[in-house]
């Protein structure tokens, strides 16, 4: 995989695919496009010792990346109330839980977050993801059910869940 031409492709064919990843463990666009692009950097210096899948490669200098990321000097503009907006009254429960679901994603620490975004949106095996994130297979499991557990536990999530079984 040593041509650079092909490394070229890779990015243009994979970087909205790389782009959702990153933006799933990040949950923000912007830092997701600062996340890719850090990593595709990172891989442009590996490229020539790349070898078999560089999908695999390079979510895992993604994941890497997010998981290595500590606090910056300067974190970005994050508005503290958004300005509401109407919206169809049979979304906004959606669009509440999606957002509940997001913010409550975000609190997990980085390694199960970093879990659950490749089991559950990435569909990867355990094996794949123990292999991506250089963790066991049981360390996967393990992670993976301690950030359910905390999902399904969050007083916002079951506060919508009995709602939504007051109203079914």
């Amino acid at each position: 995989m040593a041509d650079r031409t092909e490394y070229d492709q890779f990015v243009v064919d994979r970087s909205p695919r790389l782009l959702r990843v990153a933006y799933l463990l990040t949950g923000d666009w912007a830092a997701a496009e600062d996340l890719l692009q850090t990593a595709l950097v990172k891989v442009w210096f590996a490229w020539p010792r790349v070898h078999g899948d560089p999908d695999a490669y390079v979510r895992r200098t993604i994941v890497n990346t997010f998981i290595s990321w500590r606090r910056r000097r300067w974190t970005g503009e994050i508005p503290q109330a958004l300005p509401e907006r109407v919206e169809a009254a049979d979304r906004v429960t959606e669009y509440v839980e999606r957002d509940a679901l997001w913010r409550l994603l975000a609190e997990l620490p980085r390694r199960q977050r970093a879990v659950l975004v490749l089991r559950y949106f990435e569909d990867l095996t355990e094996a794949q993801i123990a292999e991506t994130l250089g963790i066991s297979v049981g360390t996967v499991k393990s992670q993976a059910s301690k950030g359910l557990a905390k999902l399904r536990t969050h007083p916002a999530l079951v506060h919508s869940r009995d709602q939504k079984e007051l109203i079914h």
